[in-house]
């Protein structure tokens, strides 16, 4: 095993393991409205920089099946999370026909010449599920939600702000999310260790689950030495610039990353799929309707040097254990 590849397995094994114009605005009223605080912070305000993005949300097309997409990238200490949303908002924008209906949110320091995003705070995937189902014409339209985090092994993700509590966020509380804010067509990826065991609180007739690992296996690609996790690459990057049906994207990525973590000498992570029966039907109509666009090269280039990074501990919220 290389360094590299023992370093990213110790890592995914480490402590992880166990006013009057806003009043007219329909989406960004409900998003106000929302008294929802993490347990973790005191109660504050709608978040201004999120009542802007839903501000700017595109409105759905009548008679036209859109998809809207949510990136949230729950670790603030790890940039390869922040990457993939990144990807994601520019491959949705110019490859998925989302173009003015993606929202990010993400945990990180504000980047040198990047628009500040939201923090990936509980609150604010409350806020902006409901802003979001708001634009929606729930009955033709889709959702696709992209998680990109660390997981634990009793199936939370990790929601890590600088000079904050850690925040882990359950499967119990996005399904209630997405039910409050009447989203019925579903996409749910979550690329994090253990995912596959948020599949019985999310799995649906009306949604497709793709998850990174098996409820009882970790995935990898996580530190700040990478700049894709390996779920991330061969999903959402090499994946969907090769086709634009999520499920047979997933199944390329599968075999993409069954061959990666052989040869870096890893247990397989055995990425799971959960697809309700209804939901191919609207994903088949979102797809005859659109107007894709070209393939877009991931912009992150892979650092040069063999150093693993190390991975922090949990730093347990007011009232929770760390998981072991």
């Amino acid at each position: 095993m290389t360094l590299r590849a023992a370093a990213l397995a110790l890592l995914a094994c480490a402590g992880l393991l166990s006013a009057a114009a806003v009043a007219k605005d329909p989406v960004r009223a409900k998003a106000e409205a929302l008294p929802l605080p993490d347990r973790a912070a005191p109660a504050r305000g709608p978040d201004p920089r999120l009542l802007s993005g839903l501000d700017a949300l595109a409105p759905q097309r009548p008679g036209h099946p859109d998809l809207y997409v949510l990136g949230v990238a729950g670790d603030g200490s790890e940039q390869v999370f922040l990457n993939e949303v990144r990807h994601l908002q520019a491959l949705a924008a110019q490859r998925l026909d989302a173009r003015g209906r993606v929202l990010v949110l993400a945990n990180h320091a504000d980047q040198p010449g990047q628009p500040p995003l939201p923090v990936a705070s509980v609150t604010n995937l409350q806020r902006a599920l409901a802003g979001i189902g708001e634009r929606m014409d729930v009955d033709e339209d889709l959702l696709l939600v992209y998680f990109t985090t660390h997981g634990t092994d009793d199936h939370r993700l990790l929601l890590r702000r600088s000079r904050r509590s850690d925040v882990l966020l359950e499967p119990r509380q996005i399904r209630a999310a997405l039910d409050a804010a009447g989203i019925r067509h579903r996409v749910i990826v979550i690329s994090a260790c253990f995912s596959g065991g948020f599949a019985p609180a999310l799995r649906d007739p009306d949604t497709l689950l793709l998850m990174a690992a098996r409820r009882d296996r970790p995935s990898f690609g996580c530190g700040n030495d990478s700049v894709a996790t390996y779920f991330g690459r061969a999903w959402l990057v090499d994946g969907l610039n090769r086709e634009l049906d999520f499920v047979r994207a997933f199944h390329s990525a599968r075999r993409d990353i069954r061959r990666r973590e052989r040869d870096d000498d890893l247990p397989w992570s055995w990425p799971q799929i959960d697809q309700g029966r209804r939901i191919g039907r609207q994903l088949a109509a979102w797809r005859e309707a659109m107007t894709p666009g070209p393939a877009l090269p991931y912009p992150f280039a892979e650092p040069d040097d063999d150093d693993a990074a190390g991975l922090t501990p949990l730093r347990p919220a007011a009232g929770r254990s760390v998981p072991r």
